[in-house]
């Protein structure tokens, strides 16, 4: 299986004011005259990780991240207005802009999916490949499977805290009532919240669990824009009509396109991903099957690595 390249320092970083408030962090890594990929991070609010620079051949690729609103290096810290799908799809053209660049290639998983195929909606023009990862489409059945009932059915130990954080009489809306508590004036309420609402994915992420995703949940400055602004976006259901990126797929159709997707994946079930690829054929679609949904599953992480190298190789 195909390595993860070494740990790369970025050659080039900066900051883009996007909106009244709000200032998004990008980085370059790699070749800067090579094959330019834009990476997107998952969450909402997730950050962006200097791990996905090794997805990547440095010697033939420029490796483009940034911090999404609210989150990582961008400010102002887990804000949430000016903050929606609509939004972050004008904040990649900046960022593009900003760079100079023309067309490039776009890498995203889970939430980062999302993103990539709701840009190509929008700027099919601006994209010479897709790489996709733990598809997730932000549709109501998706959100309810993951934090009402559903996943709850293969990982009742870890749902019951995420559960019962919130009281009896408001269980049927767990989005909701969390939203209640990540919006509070009340810090202590907020932090709590933010705790158990990101414990709750970090356990289910991995088909193995580690210590290194769960100590996440502890660390106030990944979990609270993740919870608060993870919770934001599905409170309003991304911003989006329920089936957009389904209804839309002949915008960007022609794009030569990679999925990959962990069998057991049960934060982005495999459904959603084979849903996409039946209404999308020409996508190139890869199960793999010891993995469930992060991108550094070794199967996941292999599979990804051959489609970047294989595009590099063409290019």
């Amino acid at each position: 299986m195909a390595p993860l390249y070494p740990p790369l320092e970025p050659a080039d970083s900066g900051e883009i004011p996007v909106s009244g408030i709000h200032r998004i962090h990008w980085e370059r890594s790699g070749n800067l005259d090579g094959i330019p990929v834009v990476v997107l991070h998952g969450g909402p609010g997730a950050g962006s990780h200097p791990s996905y620079r090794q997805y990547f051949d440095p010697e033939k690729w420029n490796i483009i991240q940034f911090d999404q609103r609210g989150c990582g290096n961008s400010t102002p810290f887990a804000e949430l207005a000016g903050n929606t799908t609509h939004d972050l799809i004008s904040d990649i053209e900046a960022v593009r802009i900003h760079l100079g660049i023309g067309t490039w290639a776009v890498f995203g998983g889970s939430w980062g999916s999302t993103l990539a195929l709701c840009y190509a909606i929008e700027f099919p023009e601006r994209i010479r490949t897709m790489f996709l990862r733990g598809i997730f489409m932000c549709r109501r059945s998706e959100l309810q499977w993951f934090y009402q009932e559903g996943a709850s059915h293969i990982y009742p130990d870890a749902f019951e805290p995420y559960r019962n954080h919130i009281p009896v009489d408001e269980q049927h809306d767990l989005i909701k009532a969390y939203h209640v508590r990540l919006t509070s004036e009340d810090e202590k309420v907020r932090l709590a919240a933010a705790e158990h609402w990101t414990r709750w994915e970090m356990t289910t992420s991995k088909l193995i669990p580690n210590s290194e995703e769960l100590a996440k949940t502890i660390d106030a400055h990944f979990a609270l824009p993740f919870a608060r602004i993870e919770n934001h976006y599905f409170m309003n259901n991304a911003f989006l009509e329920d089936k957009h990126v389904l209804r839309h797929v002949e915008r960007y159709r022609h794009i030569p396109s990679v999925i990959v997707q962990g069998r057991y994946d049960v934060v982005c079930p495999a459904k959603s991903a084979w849903e996409l690829h039946k209404a999308w054929p020409e996508s190139e679609f890869h199960i793999i099957q010891d993995a469930g949904h992060s991108v550094s599953e070794p199967g996941i992480a292999a599979r990804l690595i051959e489609a970047t190298n294989a595009f590099a190789d063409r290019n």
